[in-house]
């Protein structure tokens, strides 16, 4: 039987834990709430933990319930992977072991518990006629906050720019919620920093007081609202999906590790966001074999080769890019991806 998304009381809003950690045990599962807003006609949604090791939206959205302030307009909250949250040790788990991940899901085939969630999800949104959706993340690895959407116009750069001054315009197709919402609202992914870095959670936390407490999410507003000029944001695009392939034996160090098909340089993340030039190394190969690299376009089209170049050992960047998301957790990269190779716009 599949576990079906609950319906918070809204009552029970006042007896919440000081802690997260207590509130998300009480929760068990995947749970949606809505709060009243200034504005009953309106609707605004906030979805967060679609990835359990990513804490920084659901504290923010916690602390916000607690301080018992009105939103604007309605406020819809979605608390997702609840479960692998809570799996021992707690926020270690991006999906529970053997599950899929929750924000690969939002295409067909909708099967499973996770698809079926998913479909769930989508209908109750999509009935609440929201104005936008903004799903808060963290990174993995060191990296500034920044918004990702599929569209570059004034309304998605206004959201992200309660949050952030950079943006990742993606033509991806990875079976994201934002990429199942963008046909009935403007909706983009916030991620707020590296996962348990209290600067991230401040992060989370003011743009969602400013998202929620704004009479009008147009750009049009008071600069204290927007604290950031949309048009001067840094906009990257043309994303490519740098995966590593699944029998590749892949590590993080400051040399090559022994027994690695791939060892990749554990401080790369720091590179996050920063254009990268060619011949920089960004690791070491191991014992000759396959090569290791998936770096795939919008498209669907393999480019790896353009994007990196080995010799005696050693893998360098072949050509000018900057890395967003780059991971330094090995199971992250072979489960999802190592990095977005993206050019500024």
């Amino acid at each position: 039987m599949t576990q079906r998304i609950q319906w918070l009381d809204e009552s029970r809003l006042a007896h919440l834990p000081g802690s997260v950690e207590p509130w998300l045990r009480e929760l068990e599962g995947a749970t949606l709430l809505r709060v009243p807003g200034r504005d009953r006609s309106r609707a605004r949604i906030v979805t967060t933990l679609l990835h359990g090791n990513e804490p920084s939206g659901v504290r923010a959205v916690h602390a916000w319930l607690r301080s018992g302030v009105a939103p604007a307009t309605d406020a819809v909250f979605y608390i997702g992977s609840v479960e692998a949250a809570l799996a021992a040790p707690a926020w270690s788990h991006r999906a529970l072991p053997h599950a899929r991940d929750a924000n690969r899901c939002f295409v067909p085939p909708l099967g499973g518990l996770e698809g079926e969630r998913a479909r769930e999800l989508i209908e109750r949104l999509e009935a609440a006629r929201p104005e936008a959706l903004i799903d808060l993340h963290n990174n993995s690895g060191r990296s500034p906050a920044y918004g990702v959407g599929r569209v570059a116009d004034a309304a998605h750069l206004g959201l992200t720019c309660l949050f952030a001054d950079r943006y990742m315009l993606s033509d991806l197709r990875l079976g994201t919620l934002i990429e199942a919402t963008a046909r009935f609202t403007t909706s983009i992914v916030v991620e707020c920093g590296r996962a348990h870095d209290p600067v991230a959670d401040a992060v989370a936390l003011a743009g969602l007081e400013r998202y929620l407490s704004v009479e009008d999410l147009s750009v049009r507003t008071e600069p204290r609202d927007y604290p950031i000029k949309f048009q001067a944001m840094e906009i990257l695009h043309r994303p490519i999906r740098v995966r590593v392939h699944p029998d590749v034996r892949l590590a993080f160090g400051d040399a090559p590790v022994e027994g690695a098909n791939l060892t990749v340089r554990s401080d790369f993340d720091r590179h996050n966001f920063d254009p990268v030039e060619p011949g920089m190394v960004l690791g070491w190969l191991g014992p000759p074999g396959t090569w290791p690299f998936d770096a795939r376009r919008g498209d669907g089209i393999e480019v790896s080769a353009e994007l990196f170049t080995s010799a005696d050992g050693l893998v360098r960047i072949r050509r000018a890019m900057v890395p967003v998301m780059m991971t330094v957790s090995a199971a992250i990269a072979q489960s999802d991806c190592l990095f977005y190779a993206m050019q500024k716009r």
